[in-house]
Parts: C-alpha cells; structure tokens; sequence
C-alpha cells in the first residue's frame, strides 16, 4: 500500500476555492482502481493549513492517478500556497489498528504486576 500526503499552507482568501477543488478531487479519487481512502484535513492550530492524504493499493494505482487530468487541480491548489507544500509518497508494508493498542495495554499491566 501507499500513502500520499501534501501540507500545504493556503492564504484565507484562496482557502473557500483551494478547498472546495481538493474535496471534489478527494471525491472523485475514492471511485478510481486501487484507491484505499481519500482524506482532506484543516489545520486546528494552523487554520491555513490542509491536508491531502490519500492510499492506494499499488504503485500503478497511484501513478495512474497523479497522471490524470483531475490531479492537475490538485497541483493547481499547490501552486496556491504561501510557502512550499511538504509532499511525500510512503510505501506501508505493514498497518495494524486498536490490537496493537490492546497488546501494549496488557503488556503494561503484566509488567506492574511483577
């Protein structure tokens, strides 16, 4: 699996157009061969911040998408940011959920025990 991700901090002005191109992407992503999720964030603490995550199933998932005409919006809101975007594509060889919270959890306690 593979996980893409782009920060970007986007001046009030531009955020309504940045955001409303980045949720339709994120949308129409969803529907495309191999794509996992597509997820768009708002900064808290950083209200010009958003941010783009996406996974998808294969190497080839991904690259047909960031080929496509529709991820061209997506470089368009990146040009929108007031400094560069941080962009960065991550392999996941392996993910686990609430088990691993759930092993360090018992293992804790077994540990107080002794």
């Amino acid at each position: 699996m593979l996980r893409s991700t782009i920060r970007m901090l986007i001046p009030p002005e531009k955020q309504q157009e940045a955001l409303e191109i980045l949720a339709s992407v994120s949308e129409q992503a969803q529907f495309e061969t191999g794509c996992v999720s597509c997820r768009l964030y708002r900064g808290v603490g950083e209200t010009s911040a958003i941010l783009l995550e996406e996974l998808w199933l294969s190497e080839e998932d991904l690259q047909r998408h960031l080929r496509s005409d529709k991820y061209r919006e997506v470089l368009l809101v990146v040009e929108m940011a007031t400094e560069t975007p941080e962009i960065r594509f991550e392999v996941i060889a392996h993910s686990s959920g609430v088990e691993t919270i759930e092993r360090a959890r018992i293992n804790r306690n077994e540990k107080s025990m002794t």
